[in-house]
């Protein structure tokens, strides 16, 4: 492989600005002053400098707390992959004469880099966000395989499960490459519940992401489950299928997505956006990349049950009638479209709506033209139901055979 690159990666495997000084790998062996063994990333920063990805610096550190610039996440691509170029290479004019200029090139030629998104120059020294490595990362496996350029088409409209897509800071032409590096496990959000798009990445961070990166080169799109998760929502609106021991009848969520129910009572309505699942059957291994969404440690008592299938559902619920309150929205008879509300701290955390467990006919007073929240519904075998919208749509959840 690299057959075309070979002669501009000869130029970034010699650079040094990326690794501090040209300490051999042979020094790889030898214990950084600045990374004690006791450091989360001692290992993963062993194990990249003895694959020759990073070197360590003359003064014997490593400045793990150095922030990742462009120039230097080229060349660890540059490194680390084995694409072929399949497209042209870039020519930033303020990458001339660059240490990392042939890596950049190499980069741009192997589709981790896209030249029109730096119009105004490269700025090779500039610290990477968090969104820009995410790009790139995804960029790169979507533009050499054809089932990632797949994925990228089926997460435009998946929901992610970071605070900033509840936030609306994700636009659907961002959220392919957020989901990408989460699907795959190229990059995780923060315990915050953010994902940190605008965030720079340190040197001991990017160590680990690198021999993230190595694996994720020899494997498929669809051997990630998480991503093939993502992708479900995207483009079935549900996950329901892959997490839980229940399937549907001859239409399913997808079909009644973005449709209307008129509340049986009169009241209102609503449009059924989407629905996901989440597998607590074994607490401390739960199926879903949403779990930490959706379902906290409070939850254990109710969700943590044999045969207990939550299932939160996005909803607008349009209120019509007068002093319009959650019970109106109980008594609708809408049937598996009536939930609950998610009383853990969540919705605050994440940074979405669900029903409010007091003063709701106040609630919904302010929102007279609509309100978009999650509301949570239990399934078991034997609790199986169904929904029918406005048009006919007639979605039933069985058990598979």
């Amino acid at each position: 492989m690299k057959k075309q690159m070979s002669s501009i990666l000869a130029g970034a495997l010699i650079s040094v600005s990326i690794l501090g000084s040209s300490l051999p790998v042979s020094a790889a062996n030898s214990k950084f002053r600045d990374v004690p063994s006791t450091h989360w990333a001692n290992q993963s920063i062993t194990t990249a400098v003895e694959k020759g990805y990073f070197k360590g610096y003359s003064d014997g550190t490593f400045r793990p707390k150095a922030n990742i610039t462009r120039a230097e996440f080229a060349a660890l691509i540059a490194r680390v992959a084995d694409y072929e170029a399949v497209q042209g290479t870039a020519g930033f004019s303020d990458m001339k004469g660059h240490w990392a200029e042939s890596a950049v090139n190499a980069a741009v030629g192997m589709g981790f880099i896209k030249a029109t998104d730096y119009p105004n120059g490269f700025q090779p020294g500039k610290a990477l966000t968090r969104e820009e490595m995410a790009k790139w990362l995804s960029s790169g496996l979507a533009a050499n395989d054809a089932e990632y350029k797949q994925a990228w088409s089926d997460t435009k409209t998946t929901v992610l499960p970071v605070k900033e897509y509840f936030k609306g800071k994700i636009s659907p032409t961002k959220a392919p490459f957020i989901a990408i590096v989460m699907g795959t496990g190229l990059m995780k959000g923060y315990t915050d519940g953010t994902f940190g798009l605008t965030q720079t990445t340190t040197r001991a961070e990017v160590s680990a992401i690198v021999l993230r990166l190595e694996n994720v080169l020899s494997k498929s799109a669809n051997s990630f489950a998480d991503l093939t998760e993502l992708r479900a929502v995207g483009t079935e609106k549900s996950n329901l299928e892959l997490v839980t021991p229940f399937t549907f009848g001859n239409e399913t969520f997808a079909d009644a997505s973005g449709k209307t129910f008129t509340f049986k009572n009169g009241a209102g309505s609503l449009v059924f956006h989407r629905a996901i699942a989440v597998n607590a059957q074994s607490w401390n291994n739960k199926q879903s990349i949403y779990s930490d969404v959706f379902v906290a440690e409070e939850d254990k008592m109710m969700v943590n049950k044999k045969g207990l299938y939550p299932i939160f559902m996005e909803l607008t619920i349009y209120p019509k009638t007068n002093n319009f309150s959650a019970t109106h929205y109980s008594n609708s008879g809408a049937l598996l479209l009536r939930g609950a509300a998610i009383s853990n701290g969540l919705p605050s955390k994440y940074g979405y709506e669900t029903l409010p467990n007091e003063e709701t006919a106040q609630y919904f007073a302010n929102h007279r033209q609509g309100i978009t929240i999650w509301v949570v519904r239990y399934l078991t075998e034997d609790t199986l139901t169904n929904l029918k919208m406005d048009d006919g749509t007639y979605v039933r959840i069985v058990n598979k055979k």
